[in-house]
């Protein structure tokens, strides 16, 4: 078998970035670079898989004579977030890691260190995949991409391993919000499905926050500022003065669990003209109206301090939380907490502090927990992930196939 480390790299070597700006499906031409090459993959391997005109591969393994299981779907996305660079990223490979400090060698000085994130330590003696500090690493979630494939090789290399029939998904845009818009739950054919879009080793997850996007437009009034008391209406100042009414202990840098949050992501523009754009995230619904409903309340106050029309708030919704969803078929959870269990690794259920494809899946009729990809210190440059978490989630999948099948 092709090792999980070589398939990693040669996914993250390609860029993926998606663009939320874009109104095209997939937001980038490039992501179906990967794409292809996944569906080629896959029939290189005897696998029946398709891609469609919206980015979707969608792949079927038949099951195997005389088992008769829940048509079982794993799911990974393929894009990497706007926030950093995913263009000609560059891994370093750090075996049997001692835990000092790495240097991210591409920016001198840059150092990835266990006093700033000491989950390092966790995963000492092992080898360790991190950035080179100038890109993100791309393992959200292609690390989940590598441990699907890895266990669709095994499948179609070891005839004995008796499995039901196989769903495999790999889906555009999802660091966007937008990852399965189009996707067609009914073609997939899957009554049960998990994404490996997931954090550390052992995250087990079936909730996520609601969530939101929020753009702030201001015009502004530019006349020279000599002359601009009482005329001028400085577009900067008032983006800035619309953050300051925020609240501020509702920043992501000061809440965890089930606490949400109101994240600035982006801010430009000139005296004339400015915007912002924010994230908006809270897992109980009434305060995730109550969120999106402070947004616009500032918006009017504002206009009504500097005229109306000064400044427009779009308020667009992302995703709800699927817990409402999985629930009702919590032995899909139950399964999951046992596979890992089988491949030696302490479950932890918590809630995403985020959201996956899987939220969306649910409401469209396919529950679908989260299952670790392994990663840390996603979306920057800082983002690692242990060669053995992979490895590790490869055998939860497999793990997974057995349980069904077993029924």
């Amino acid at each position: 078998m092709e090792k999980i480390l070589d398939r990693f790299l040669r996914y993250v070597s390609i860029d993926t970035q998606s663009n939320e700006d874009s109104e095209s499906q997939p937001s980038t031409s490039k992501q179906l670079n990967l794409l292809g090459m996944l569906r080629d993959e896959l029939l290189a391997l005897g696998v029946d898989a398709t891609l469609d005109d919206y980015g979707y591969v969608m792949a079927s393994i038949p099951a195997s004579p005389g088992v008769e299981a829940p048509k079982l779907g794993f799911i990974a996305h393929v894009d990497t977030a706007p926030d950093a660079s995913g263009k000609d990223i560059k891994p370093q490979i750090i075996a049997n890691y001692d835990g000092s400090d790495i240097p991210l060698r591409g920016v001198p000085g840059l150092f990835l260190r266990p006093s700033e994130f000491p989950e390092m330590l966790a995963h000492k003696g092992e080898t360790l995949i991190t950035t080179d500090g100038t890109t993100l690493l791309g393992a959200d979630d292609k690390a989940g991409v590598a441990e699907i494939m890895y266990a669709v090789q095994y499948i179609v290399e070891h005839p004995e391993f008796r499995h039901g029939e196989i769903k495999i998904g790999f889906t555009p845009d999802e660091e966007i919000g937008r990852g399965v818009v189009k996707f067609d739950v009914e073609k997939f054919g899957a009554d049960y499905a998990y994404t490996m879009d997931g954090g550390d080793v052992g995250e087990l997850e079936f909730e996520n926050f609601n969530a939101a996007s929020a753009k702030i437009r201001v015009q502004g009034c530019n006349v020279h500022p000599g002359y601009a008391k009482g005329k001028m209406k400085n577009a900067l100042r008032i983006v800035e003065e619309f953050d300051s009414l925020l609240p501020v202990e509702q920043k992501p840098e000061y809440t965890e669990g089930y606490e949400g949050f109101f994240h600035l992501i982006a801010m430009q523009g000139s005296v004339e003209e400015a915007s912002s754009t924010y994230i908006i995230r809270d897992h109980d619904m009434a305060l995730y109206e109550a969120r999106k409903a402070e947004v616009r309340r500032i918006a009017d106050f504002l206009n009504g301090k500097y005229g109306e029309g000064t400044v427009t708030a779009e308020v667009k919704h992302q995703y709800y939380n699927m817990r409402t969803q999985v629930e009702p078929h919590y032995h899909i959870v139950e399964k999951a907490v046992k596979a890992m269990e089988m491949a030696g690794v302490e479950p932890r259920i918590q809630p995403i502090r985020g959201g996956t494809d899987g939220a969306n899946l649910s409401f469209k009729g396919l529950p679908c927990p989260n299952i670790f990809a392994g990663g840390l210190n996603f979306h920057g440059k800082m983002e690692f992930v242990p060669l053995e978490s992979m490895e590790k989630a490869s055998r939860v999948i497999l793990n997974l196939i057995t349980l069904f099948a077993a029924e």
